[in-house]
C-alpha cells in the first residue's frame, strides 16, 4: 500500500498523571479536543507527545487508545515510531498496522552517530516491516545533523516510503528534494514558518502547535491554497504571536500550561523537560496570549 498523504495533522501531545504516569483518561480527553479542530489527522507518538521520554510499552498505550478515539471520526492516524533501537520500531510499526493506521513515521536513530548507510539500513528494513506507506524525517534540530541530499533521494525510493518530515531551515534543501522525488508527499514541520514550506510546495503540515491551534493551520493552508497570500501571512502572525509566547516557557510544558488554562489538564511534561517558570506564572503567561482576540479566535 503507497497511499499519497496530504494535508494538516496534529503533532498529538500526550496525557500523564500528577506523578509523571502515562494516564489513559488525560489521553483520552487530548485527543478528543484535537480532533476537534478540524484537521486532517493525528500523528501520534512524536517528539511533541514526549516519544524521548517514554517507554515502549506507553507509546503502544498510546497507540491503541488514540485509535479507539478516532474510530467514529474522519480523521487520518499517522504512527510515530522511531525509537533508539530497531526492534521496537518494529514492534510499534507493526501493532499500528494491526490497529487500522493509516501510515508510519519514523525519526532516524539518532542514539548514536550512525552513518548515512545505516541510517539508509534502518529505514529499508523499517519500510519493510509493514506494508503502511512511511513517511521519513529529516530533523536535525533532533538528531544532531543533517541526512545528506542523495541520502534522502534514496530513502524516498525504498519501497513503501512515501514521503518525508521536513524540520529544517534549509528550504533549498526542500526544494531540491521537491525537484527530484515530486511524486513523493512533503509535510513541512516548522508551525511558525509553514508557510514559507507551503509556497515551496509542502503537500501540508504537522506541527504541535496544532494540538490547540488546528483551525488556524487548516485555515493558513486553505489561503495558500487558494492563491491568498496576504491572508495567509495574516494569519500566520498569528501562529506567531501564540508561538513566540511559547519560548518564554519552554513549547512542551508552555502548550500542557496552555491546556491547563483551556480546561484540559494534561498534567506537566515528564522529567527532566519542565517549565522555564514557576507553574502559575505560565499559565497566566499563557492564558495572556489564549486571550488576544486574534488567537482566541480560533480556539474551539
Amino acid at each position: 500500500m503507497t497511499e499519497r498523504l496530504t494535508g494538516m495533522y496534529a503533532a498529538l501531545m500526550t496525557g500523564l498523571d500528577d506523578a509523571g504516569a502515562f494516564n489513559e483518561a488525560r489521553q483520552r480527553s487530548l485527543t478528543d479536543y484535537v480532533l476537534k479542530q478540524g484537521l486532517t489527522g493525528l500523528y501520534v507518538g512524536g517528539s511533541s507527545g514526549e516519544s524521548g521520554l517514554l517507554g515502549v510499552d506507553e507509546l503502544a498505550e498510546q497507540q491503541g487508545i488514540v485509535a479507539d478515539c478516532a474510530k467514529d471520526s474522519a480523521a487520518k492516524l499517522i504512527a510515530h515510531v522511531g525509537m533508539p533501537n530497531l526492534r521496537n520500531s518494529v514492534r510499534l510499526a507493526q501493532q499500528a498496522s494491526d490497529l487500522g493506521y493509516h501510515a508510519l513515521s519514523a525519526l532516524p536513530p539518532h542514539s548514536y552517530p550512525f552513518t548515512d548507510a545505516e541510517i539508509e539500513g534502518y529505514y529499508r528494513d523499517l519500510s519493510g516491516a509493514t506494508d503502511l506507506p512511511l513517511i521519513v524525517y529529516e530533523v536535525p534540530i533532533r538528531t544532531g545533523r543533517p541526512i545528506p541530499l542523495d541520502s534522502l533521494v534514496r530513502i524516498l525510493d525504498l519501497p513503501n516510503v512515501t514521503g518525508i518530515k521536513f524540520t529544517s531551515t534549509d528550504m533549498f534543501k526542500f526544494s531540491m528534494l521537491r525537484r527530484r522525488r515530486p511524486d513523493s508527499s512533503y509535510f513541512f514541520g516548522f508551525d511558525e514558518i509553514y508557510l514559507t514550506g507551503g509556497v515551496l510546495g509542502a503537500d501540508g503540515g504537522i506541527g504541535t502547535t496544532y494540538n490547540i491551534l488546528g483551525k488556524l493551520y487548516v485555515a493558513i493552508d486553505a489561503a495558500l491554497r487558494a492563491g491568498d497570500l496576504a491572508r495567509a501571512q495574516e494569519l500566520q502572525d498569528v501562529s506567531q504571536i501564540f508561538v513566540e509566547a511559547l519560548l518564554d516557557t519552554g513549547v512542551l510544558p508552555g502548550m500542557k500550561a496552555a491546556f491547563r488554562v483551556l480546561g484540559v489538564d494534561v498534567g506537566q511534561t515528564r522529567a527532566p523537560m519542565a517549565l522555564r517558570m514557576a507553574n502559575d506564572a505560565a499559565e497566566a503567561h499563557m492564558r495572556a496570549v489564549l486571550e488576544r482576540p486574534e488567537v482566541k479566535a480560533w480556539l474551539v
